[in-house]
């Protein structure tokens, strides 16, 4: 950055370059002075990286730019010493499986995703290819892009964290196996086929765990330790007077009403027997009969991670008033990580442009996601509600599963949670913890059969706008709590180093 050594002097940037993270007690005794010269020294190097990486659309909703982002991660784990690097064929969008032996007694498992969400550009204050530094008021500057944090600047960061070890001269202290997959956000519809190709499966059967780097830190420094993540089943529902045998077959004069059925109005029916009437709790006979309850220990998390997220802010950043049915924070937070949901992504139907247009559609569209706990699968909630559609006389509305997996669960004495806390504490952070993520990731194909892996992320940093218009991630920190490239850089290598040490 050119004005990087200006933005430094600033009181601000000196705070947070003063805040870097100290180094753990194993780290420490590696001797790894060398590695966080190179930290610094590779700053623009690690930053041109993350832009050429954001430069490059890999949208699979859209088919874009798929075999060239492939092409593109699998060039960059070679650059940084991945030998190999293999594309792995699915029945849909490549995966990438990949590994790195450095001769160490401990393996882990690394998980990257390479596709992105899709974009509007008239939404972004900078274009989402663009991936410019701007000055962000409170946070310091940071780079807007489409996978900015949503995960191609935590999984850059890493690499960034790879190169330095290597240009010092050091060996990994762990082996890594990689795989990747395209399709993250469509619902990872054909990922198990890349982790269940025999070599792949062998390859992560040495790993001691899966580990998913993640930019943790909120807007003040706190971190949040998830012990999994909610599972989903994203779908279409679609009403259409071709397969109701009702309405009309195409779009005709919206006159037509006074005669004939409406499929719009078919789907807005189906629909409205999916929850109850305040549209919140599920109403899918059997969809939830097999949840878990919560249990006490869960209860408890919940509680404490209660008592130190700030309600307000949580509010503020969603841009809500009201939690539904307007329960306490502490209900608010339990029905996020323990409750499933059906929800409406969009409706599409007839004409939605500048106007009116007369018609009566013959077809309506809405796009459904499911999200799963545990004991739930994604297959029995797809089940329940192509069953539950035909008891209530929508048998005709065709379901389009268009992918989806179960949740995940990792113990929280696992090993790479407690290596994550280790490493978190000694930097003076005393994380959340909380049972699991109400996002999702498909992680399980690693927690279930036949790994049963633990499974997590890592990581410092902060970066917000997944999935929405300008997407960031902090480059320089003007926070001292919240640490930028570098810091987030030293994270990775310490996270390694400290995991290697672990018995």
């Amino acid at each position: 950055m050119s004005d990087r050594r200006s933005f430094l002097q600033t009181t601000a940037g000196a705070a947070a370059a003063l805040a870097l993270p100290r180094w753990t007690s194993a780290a420490a005794g590696a001797g790894l002075d060398p590695i966080v010269a190179e930290i610094d020294k590779r700053h623009d190097e690690s930053l041109k990286r993350l832009q050429t990486w954001i430069h490059q659309p890999s949208i699979a909703a859209e088919n874009r730019g798929m075999n060239e982002g492939c092409e593109l991660t699998m060039q960059m784990l070679r650059e940084v010493g991945f030998s190999q690097v293999a594309k792995v064929p699915t029945d849909g969008q490549p995966g990438i499986f990949a590994t790195l032996d450095s001769g160490a007694p401990k393996t882990l498992g690394l998980y990257f995703m390479y596709d992105v969400k899709q974009v509007d550009p008239s939404e972004w204050s900078s274009p989402p290819w663009d991936a410019a530094l701007v000055d962000k008021p409170g946070l310091g500057k940071v780079i807007i892009g489409r996978g900015a944090v949503n995960q191609k600047g935590p999984e850059a960061t890493f690499l960034a964290a790879l190169h330095a070890i290597r240009g010092a001269g050091r060996k990994l202290p762990v082996n890594l196996v990689f795989v990747a997959e395209g399709e993250e956000e469509i619902g990872s519809p054909h990922f198990h086929q890349v982790v269940h190709r025999p070599d792949v499966l062998a390859a992560v059967k040495k790993c001691s765990g899966i580990f998913m780097p993640s930019s943790s830190q909120g807007l003040d420094g706190e971190v949040t330790i998830t012990l999994g993540a909610k599972g989903v089943v994203e779908l279409e529902l679609i009403s259409s007077g071709e397969k109701w045998g009702r309405g009309p077959r195409k779009d005709v004069h919206s006159s037509n009403k006074a005669r004939l059925d409406s499929p719009a109005w078919h789907l807005v029916e189906a629909l409205a027997t999916l929850v109850a009437p305040d549209g919140n709790d599920p109403a899918i006979e059997g969809f939830a009969a097999k949840v878990r309850p919560v249990s006490a220990a869960e209860k408890k998390m919940i509680a404490e991670a209660a008592n130190r997220l700030n309600e307000a802010n949580a509010k503020k950043l969603l841009g809500v008033d009201h939690w539904v049915h307007d329960v306490s924070w502490q209900e608010a937070l339990e029905l996020l990580v323990s409750r499933p949901t059906v929800n409406i992504e969009g409706l599409v139907g007839g004409y939605t442009g500048p106007g009116g247009k007369t018609i009566l559609p013959g077809r309506a569209v809405a796009k459904i996601d499911m999200r799963l706990v545990p004991d739930m699968t994604a297959a029995e909630a797809l089940a329940a509600l192509k069953a539950h559609l035909a008891k209530k006389g929508f048998a005709d509305i065709e379901v389009k599963m268009s992918g989806g997996y179960d949740p995940t669960s990792t113990p929280a004495d696992a090993e790479m949670i407690r290596v994550s806390n280790a490493v978190y504490r000694r930097h003076g952070i005393d994380p959340v913890l909380l049972p699991r993520n109400a996002g999702s990731w498909p992680g399980y194909v690693f927690t279930g059969e036949p790994l049963r892996l633990p499974a997590g992320h890592f990581g410092l940093g902060h970066g917000s706008g997944a999935h929405a218009p300008d997407e960031y991630y902090v480059i320089e920190s003007a926070n001292p709590k919240v640490q930028g490239l570098e810091g987030a850089t030293r994270s990775y290598v310490e996270f390694l180093y400290e995991l290697a040490a672990t018995a």
